[in-house]
């Protein structure tokens, strides 16, 4: 019934009226627009978060790498100071002519005078 209402009313053909549906127009493409804009920026939004999500994921990955590096890298200079110490002790002890005596009878089967070396199996 409303649809043979609007048959029958003839729209009125003022310039109000005409002023009415350009602003109704406007209103419209304004409306869309300003979805358009939305959904863009929403959409900017999203792509700017996921980079900046995926770059401190792999910054952190990355640290946590080097941190591990480092921790192995500590363990190896502790054991290699310590070597350096031993070294340093045996070059100490290399000078000393009864410790080189001593390593010649021990490793080589050098005896000195009157000296018997039995060789002992463990």
């Amino acid at each position: 019934m409303s649809f043979e209402r609007s048959k029958k009313i003839t729209e009125l053909q003022s310039q109000y009226m005409q002023q009415q549906e350009k602003q109704q127009q406007l209103a419209k493409r304004r409306k869309k627009g300003l979805f358009r804009r939305l959904v863009m920026l929403f959409s900017l939004v999203i792509i700017c978060s996921a980079i900046m999500i995926t770059t401190l994921y792999n910054q952190s990955n990355a640290i946590d790498e080097k941190r591990e590096e480092q921790k192995e890298l500590d363990e190896k200079l502790t054991s290699l100071e310590k070597e350096e110490k031993l070294l340093r002790e045996e070059i100490v002890k290399l000078n000393d002519d009864e410790y080189i005596a001593k390593i010649a009878r021990r490793d080589y089967f050098l005896s000195d005078d009157n000296e018997i070396i039995f060789n002992i199996k463990d």
